[in-house]
């Protein structure tokens, strides 16, 4: 579980680079015709509900079985700043990502 979200518990730069290549597939499959959904339009929110039902619950149960060592707290705080950091940029992330796609293709 943990190794597959891992970098939403990471640094702030490493949380963005990972998001936007997850990004970037899912938005070159619809653009492509191979997803029915644009991921834009719920990709902000999306995020805060990943971070507030999935990861951050997950970082707190790493902590508490000490699995990480002293390392389950900074995990954990990683969690939760990225978690902020992305509801107070994550609009402008979103749209940066979308203006880099294009300036991509």
């Amino acid at each position: 579980q943990a190794s597959d979200v891992s970098h939403t518990m990471q640094h702030w730069h490493v949380y963005r680079k990972w998001n936007e290549k997850f990004f970037r597939e899912c938005y070159k499959a619809y653009q492509d015709g191979r997803a029915e959904q644009n991921p834009v339009d719920g990709w902000y929110k999306g995020e805060i509900g990943f971070f507030d039902f999935y990861i951050i619950p997950l970082a707190k149960k790493l902590k508490e079985c000490g699995v990480f060592g002293k390392s389950s707290d900074e995990y954990l705080n990683y969690a939760m700043t990225n978690r902020k950091e992305w509801e107070r940029r994550g609009e402008e992330v979103v749209a940066e990502m979308v203006q880099s796609f294009h300036s991509k293709e």
